[in-house]
C-alpha cells in the first residue's frame, strides 16, 4: 500500500497542475471577453476531447505497463504547456482574445491537448486500484482517490483565481510548466508493482480496441445500462459546467469565486474521507443512485434565490456527494469486469460519458445567451417566474440549473425501478461470494 500511496501523491501534483491551468484559462477568456458562449465552447471541446480519446487511452492502458503510459503522458503535457507559453509570448493579446482568431483557437486547442493527455493517468489510475490494493480494501482506496481529487480541486480553486487576478496569465503558464516538470521527474520514482501486463490475447496491436470494450461490456447484464445512465447523467451535467462559473463570476469578483469554489472543494475531502473510512456497504450500486438523487435535491435548490451563502453551501453538499458516487462506480466495475480489460472498460465509459457534456454545453450556451437570460431580465420573466427563482442579475442562469437538476431527479428515482439495476446489483453480489 505505502507505493499506492506514493502514486497518489504524485497523481496530486499532476491533477493540481492540470486542473489549475484549466480553471485559469476558463476564467481569463471570460473575464476577459464577457462572453459565456466562450467558456460553452472550452468545456464543450474539453469534454468533446475527454469522449474522442478514452476509448483510445483505455486501449493503451490495457497494452502497456501503467507506470510507462503515465510518463508518456506527463511528458507530452510539459511539451503543449510549453508550446502555449510560447504563444502567449509573442502573439498579441487581443488576437488570443478574440474567438474568431486562429490564435485563439490555436493557443486554446494547446492547452486542451496537455490537460487531456494527462487524463490517460486517470484511467491507468483506476486499474492500479486493481493492481495494488487488496480486494478488500478497493472500495477504501476509491475513497482516497476521491480525497486526492478533491485536495486537488481545493488548492486549484483558491489559486488559479488568484493567479489570474493578481498575476495574470502569462505567470499561471510558467507555474504550471513547472509543476508538469516536477510531476514528470517525480514519477520516475514512484514503484508500481506490476511486474508483467496481464494481455487479452484479442487485444493485439490495435491502437483502438472498440470490439473488446463492447464485447466486455455485453458480457455483463446491465452494464450498458450503467453506462447509459452516467451519459444520461453528464448530458444534464454539461448545464452545469457551462453556467457555473458565469454564475459565481455575477455574484462575486474572481478572487471570490476562487476561495468559494476552494471552501466547497472541501466536500470532495470529506466525501472521499467517508468512503476511505466506512466503504460503500454490500451494495456500491445502490449508493450511486441514491448520490444521484441527492445530486438533483442539491441543483435544484441551489438556484432558488441569488446568494452566493446558497450557492457556496450547495457546492459543498453536491462535491461532497461526487466522491461517493465516483466511488461506486469505480468499485462495481473493478469487481465485475475482468483486469485485462478494465482499461478498455473505463476508457469505453469515459468516451461514452463524456460525450453527453459537450452536446449539452454547445446546446445551453447559445440558448442561455440568446434567450433565456434576456428572458428572465425582461419584465415578463421576471413576472413569471419570480416566485420560484426570485429576482436578480443570474436568475436566467438559475431557472437552467433547476430545470436541469429535476430532470436529473427523476430519472435517478426510475433507474431504481429497471431490470438493469437488478442484475448488476445480483452480479456484484454473486462476484463477492465468489471472492470470499
Amino acid at each position: 500500500m505505502k507505493h499506492f500511496y506514493r502514486l497518489l501523491v504524485n497523481t496530486l501534483i499532476a491533477n493540481v497542475t492540470t486542473s489549475f491551468l484549466w480553471f485559469a484559462l476558463t476564467f481569463w477568456v471570460y473575464l476577459e471577453t464577457k462572453n459565456v458562449m466562450a467558456t460553452a465552447i472550452l468545456g464543450g471541446s474539453y469534454m468533446l476531447m475527454l469522449a474522442v480519446t478514452g476509448l483510445f487511452f483505455g486501449t493503451l492502458v490495457d497494452r502497456f505497463h501503467k507506470k510507462h503510459v503515465m510518463t508518456v503522458a506527463s511528458a507530452i503535457t510539459a511539451l503543449m504547456y510549453g508550446l502555449g507559453g510560447a504563444i502567449y509570448v509573442f502573439v498579441p493579446h487581443e488576437q488570443l482574445l478574440t474567438i474568431g482568431s486562429p490564435w485563439f483557437w490555436l493557443f486554446t486547442t494547446i492547452i486542451l491537448c496537455g490537460c487531456i493527455v494527462e487524463n490517460s493517468r486517470n484511467i491507468a489510475l483506476s486499474t492500479c486500484v486493481t493492481i495494488m490494493v487488496p480486494e478488500d480494501r478497493r472500495a477504501n482506496a476509491n475513497g482516497l482517490v476521491g480525497m486526492v481529487q478533491g485536495l486537488a480541486f481545493m488548492i486549484t480553486s483558491i489559486f488559479s483565481g488568484l493567479a489570474i487576478g493578481y498575476l495574470g496569465m502569462g505567470w499561471t503558464l510558467v507555474i504550471s510548466i513547472a509543476l508538469t516538470l516536477f510531476a514528470l521527474i517525480d514519477l520516475l520514482f514512484v514503484t508500481i508493482n506490476e511486474k508483467q501486463i496481464i494481455h487479452d490475447p484479442k487485444l493485439q496491436q490495435k491502437l483502438v480496441d472498440f470490439r473488446g470494450a463492447w464485447s466486455a461490456i455485453q458480457a455483463v447484464p446491465g452494464l450498458l445500462a450503467l453506462i447509459l445512465f452516467a451519459t444520461f447523467n453528464n448530458l444534464v451535467g454539461g448545464v452545469f459546467m457551462t453556467l457555473l462559473d458565469p454564475y459565481g463570476l455575477t455574484l462575486t469578483s474572481v478572487q471570490m469565486w476562487g476561495f468559494v469554489y476552494a471552501i466547497s472543494s472541501l466536500g470532495f475531502m470529506v466525501g472521499g474521507a467517508l468512503v476511505a473510512k466506512m466503504g460503500l456497504g454490500k451494495n456500491p450500486l445502490r449508493v450511486l443512485l441514491l448520490g444521484n438523487v441527492v445530486v438533483g435535491i442539491i441543483g435544484f435548490v441551489m438556484g432558488i434565490r441569488e446568494s452566493l451563502w446558497l450557492l457556496a453551501v450547495s457546492m459543498f453538499a453536491y462535491m461532497s456527494t461526487v466522491p461517493v458516487i465516483e466511488a461506486a462506480e469505480q468499485t462495481t466495475l473493478q469487481k465485475i469486469v475482468p483486469l485485462k480489460k478494465q482499461g478498455r472498460v473505463f476508457g469505453f465509459g469515459q468516451s461514452v460519458e463524456a460525450a453527453a457534456s459537450p452536446v449539452s454545453a454547445y446546446m445551453i450556451g447559445p440558448i442561455a445567451q440568446l434567450w433565456i437570460i434576456p428572458y428572465m431580465a425582461s419584465p415578463e420573466g421576471k413576472a413569471t417566474w419570480g416566485w420560484l427563482v426570485g429576482q436578480g442579475e443570474a436568475r436566467g442562469m438559475a431557472l437552467v440549473f433547476m430545470g436541469a437538476s429535476l430532470i436529473m431527479l427523476i430519472a435517478a428515482l426510475m433507474a431504481f425501478r429497471s431490470r438493469a439495476y437488478t442484475s448488476l446489483t445480483h452480479k456484484y453480489r454473486a462476484a463477492q461470494a465468489g471472492s470470499n
